[in-house]
């Protein structure tokens, strides 16, 4: 068995030479056995076998390259049931004329006694088209279903890549902000800083160890909500108002690090934009395997050389993050109505 696949997976099979000879040769050995009669073959049942297999390779071939591709393949049945009968009726009525001519032609010093009646010859060709067209469809069947299965790999490994790749830019921007807090407290010699190095270790953790898993439940994910939100208040400004609410079904699963991000964009352009009584509302709701998240926070727009800030830098990560994971499952609208940005996710967790 070990040489065996090795053999097949070298093997085109779907290579018309290859495909023909297996074809021809496999017809011959039967049909031989057949005319013959016998377990061992004559000669002239060879010569015999050889004529009548050349009567059936141009209407053979007309079938499986002409009338298959062009008619059945693309749903014209009944005009490729009409040509196949056509094509059936005019060689079974020209092969006793082709096979004298080729037994005369390179066989003359041969007589043969047994030839096979109309009836008989109808018969031959019948089974013989139905059969190799069956083939035929069978091996383009499973050459079509080899294609689509690498084809699905390779998309399975690009959107693998991509998603790797969309990890890694959340994942360092996450990191750089948190040291920035770190420094923070540590310059101005604060007593926090010891919850912040804990509360910093248990988002790493998940950050490091559960992202790499494909889902994880929703009550970890609110869990790192949590320590990101307490993390933060380590250097939000004292009159922000920050809630929480949510309502979740304990068993169901989601995406990890598609909440974060959000969360991390209000923190970033909204209660560090400076504007007056900042406030970020979440809300967090799991049900019948639908989720919705909705975050909204108050903001102020920052000119930096001659461009307006906003929300949108970091979203589109998480967009092109949802298309790949939950195509035709979700809905992502942010609505932008100064001084109010809020943004609502709804997944299908089925």
């Amino acid at each position: 068995m070990l040489q065996i696949k090795p053999f097949f997976k070298r093997t085109n099979f779907h290579n018309k030479v290859f495909f023909n000879a297996l074809l021809w040769s496999c017809s011959f050995i039967i049909l031989l056995f057949l005319f013959s009669g016998s377990s061992s073959p004559s000669k002239i049942d060879y010569i015999y076998t050889s004529s009548f297999i050349f009567t059936l390779v141009i209407p053979v071939y007309i079938n499986l390259y002409c009338l298959l591709p062009k008619y059945l393949k693309k749903e014209k049945y009944l005009l490729f049931s009409i040509l196949f009968v056509i094509n059936l009726i005019v060689f079974a009525q020209l092969n006793p004329w082709f096979f004298t001519f080729l037994v005369n032609t390179f066989f003359n010093d041969y007589y043969f006694i047994s030839y096979h009646n109309n009836i008989e010859i109808y018969f031959i060709f019948s089974v013989f088209f139905i059969l190799s067209v069956l083939i035929k469809l069978a091996e383009d069947w499973v050459h079509l279903n080899q294609l689509e299965n690498k084809t699905l790999k390779i998309e399975k490994q690009q959107i693998e890549n991509q998603l790797y790749y969309l990890k890694g830019q959340i994942n360092p921007h996450f990191l750089f902000n948190s040291l920035n807090v770190l420094y923070s407290l540590a310059i101005d010699e604060k007593k926090e800083i010891t919850n912040a190095i804990l509360q910093l270790s248990d988002i790493l953790r998940y950050v490091i160890y559960d992202v790499n898993t494909d889902k994880i439940t929703i009550k970890k994910e609110i869990k790192l909500l949590k320590n990101y939100i307490e993390f933060e208040k380590n250097r939000h400004v004292n009159n922000a108002s920050i809630t929480f609410n949510f309502s979740i079904a304990e068993d169901e699963e989601i995406y990890p690090m598609l909440l974060l991000p959000l969360l991390e964009n209000s923190f970033k352009h909204g209660l560090k934009s400076g504007v007056q009584n900042p406030f970020i509302e979440i809300k967090l709701t799991s049900k019948n395997k639908k989720l919705d998240f909705i975050i909204s926070n108050n903001y102020k727009e920052i000119k930096n050389n001659n461009k307006t800030e906003n929300h949108g830098i970091g979203l589109k990560n998480i967009q092109e993050n949802l298309a790949i994971i939950y195509p035709n499952k979700h809905l992502f609208v942010v609505t932008n109505n100064n001084p109010i940005f809020s943004v609502q996710l709804t997944l299908n967790l089925e």
